[in-house]
């Protein structure tokens, strides 16, 4: 098959999925397909303490996150925290250089044991040994640069512990989808956090999040309006100009 016809049906294809949302309004993902389902759904096995005397399931000091003085906080593969993203920084970078440099040289020869004057009668016409040489040179470069970049948001997800990692650590997952009228917006948030870093609340903070991966955008008619099309994307990738 020419290349051509394959990229042909690339863009009809492309296009045919696109034309099945013309009307409706983006479907929202379910959330039974998702990493977080299956880690709730095949938690690890937990033993109550005293498991063997009848009365230990109405125990209130039972070592269970049902009992009163147990843990709240999420620890193990199917519990539930809340990611805090508060993120606001600013970056300013201001670079100027500069750089000037002249030389000039000059080279003659007027007297030599009387040498240049035997021999100016044998040089062509206009040329002597006064002004043997004479070069210049002078180079000039001056740079600016100047970077300003200011981000911020705030958003608050629940996440889902998938993994408990060999060294204590756990991976975490959360996703979340609004969609209004014709719009979803998609907020996923990912990483690893230390269960010590979890607080109280059974909150964590994003800064405390390593390997943290947070991604929110969206899906719809407005998004598919700011993008540009595949034919213009691809011409951008193949024009040299």
């Amino acid at each position: 098959m020419k290349p051509a016809y394959l990229l042909c049906l690339i863009l009809a294809a492309s296009g045919c999925a696109r034309a099945v949302n013309v009307g409706q309004a983006p479907q929202l993902t379910s959330p039974r397909e998702s990493e977080e389902f299956m880690a709730m759904t095949n938690p690890p096995l937990e033993i109550p303490l005293n498991s063997g005397r009848p009365e230990a399931s109405a125990s209130l000091w039972a070592g269970t996150q049902s009992s009163l003085i147990s843990d709240r906080r999420a620890a193990i593969r199917g519990d539930i925290l809340t990611v805090v993203i508060e993120i606001d920084d600013r970056a300013e970078i201001s670079n100027s250089s500069g750089r000037n440099r002249s030389s000039r040289e000059n080279l003659s020869i007027p007297q030599m044991v009387g040498i240049p004057q035997r021999l100016a009668d044998k040089l062509p016409e206009g040329a002597g040994f006064d002004n043997l040489a004479d070069a210049s040179a002078s180079s000039s470069y001056r740079g600016n640069g100047n970077i300003s970049r200011r981000d911020k948001l705030t958003l608050r997800v629940a996440a889902t512990v998938v993994d408990t990692l060999p060294n204590g650590s756990l991976h975490i997952e959360g996703t979340q989808e609004v969609r209004v009228n014709f719009e979803l917006r998609e907020l996923t948030v990912s990483g690893f956090v230390r269960p010590g870093d979890i607080g109280r609340n059974n909150e964590i903070a994003y800064d405390r999040i390593a390997g943290a991966r947070i991604s929110y955008g969206g899906r719809g008619q407005i998004t598919d309006v700011q993008q540009p099309r595949y034919g213009q994307q691809i011409a951008d990738i193949l024009l040299p100009y």
